[in-house]
């Protein structure tokens, strides 16, 4: 049979790139992953998929190119193109299991609208969004976008990035980050400093919605920042007084997620 690319046959000899053994290459470095929250290391990335490292690496940053997968710092992750099959869902499910009791009781006892977000390079995405009726007066969505730096969940975040990572998603100059030019990269690295000195709570006032304002901070699990939570108001909206409990939202959950990490830990020694 004569196999045509492009119109033309293929020269003889000539390595097929979508050959099985590039395709079990690639398959085995996502099955690594295991679940769609998992951030590896290179090392842990080769282990698990029994390629060599330079391999591994090879490809890796061939996806990471390509969308496929994530690199901040030195983890890897599954990419927004894996998220837009269907990951994200499995994510939001792992993050819910943990977080919807608990964010639901903050709800109801703030009386105000509770975010559940995570970030995506320069974007934060909202993974859930609690408040009763009142949730109809915050223009987010579940699923819609906003930049990170325009918000408490993006800063919660950022803030326990390595300072190079975020230099990196926002050093460079143009319109981007949904339209608005961002150049000040360094009142951003200020801004996180004093986050991190306030036991990492972050606030926003009308800077993502106008007469909007949000307290958040950050879900950790061992490697750091998973995702984030927010209590939003308006202006006017004691956030300051309610901190207190949403830091202490943030650490039930993030010690949910720890355990549920150690437990998948020792499934994986076992197998």
């Amino acid at each position: 049979m004569t196999v045509l690319l492009g119109g033309k046959e293929a020269a003889k000899g000539l390595k097929d790139p979508f050959a099985p053994s590039m395709v079990e290459r690639i398959s085995s470095i996502l099955d690594a992953f295991g679940l769609p929250m998992a951030r590896l290391t290179l090392e842990e990335v080769t282990r698990r998929s029994n390629l060599p490292r330079s391999t591994t690496h090879r490809i890796l940053e061939q996806l990471v190119q390509s969308g496929w997968i994530a690199h901040v710092g030195n983890l890897y992750s599954l990419g927004y193109k894996s998220m837009r099959l269907g990951a994200r869902d499995i994510v939001c499910e792992e993050l819910r299991s943990a977080s919807n009791a608990r964010l639901n009781e903050l709800a109801y006892r703030t009386g105000l609208v509770v975010h559940l977000a995570a970030i995506d390079g320069s974007e934060i995405y909202y993974l859930d969004k609690f408040g009763g009726p009142g949730a109809a007066k915050v223009p987010s969505r579940v699923g819609g976008r906003a930049p990170a730096h325009r918000t408490a969940v993006g800063k919660a975040i950022l803030a326990f990035l390595p300072p190079e990572v975020v230099h990196e998603l926002f050093a460079e100059p143009g319109e981007q980050h949904h339209g608005h030019k961002f150049t000040d990269v360094a009142g951003l690295h200020r801004e996180l400093a004093m986050v991190r000195a306030r036991n990492g709570v972050a606030f926003e006032r009308g800077e993502s919605f106008p007469g909007i304002a949000c307290v958040g901070t950050a879900i950790l699990d061992t490697r750091g920042p998973v995702a984030a939570i927010s209590v939003v108001g308006d202006l006017a909206a004691p956030l300051e007084r309610i901190a207190p409990m949403l830091i202490g939202t943030a650490k039930a959950i993030s010690n949910e997620l720890v355990l549920a990490e150690a437990a998948m830990a020792a499934d994986d020694a076992v197998a």
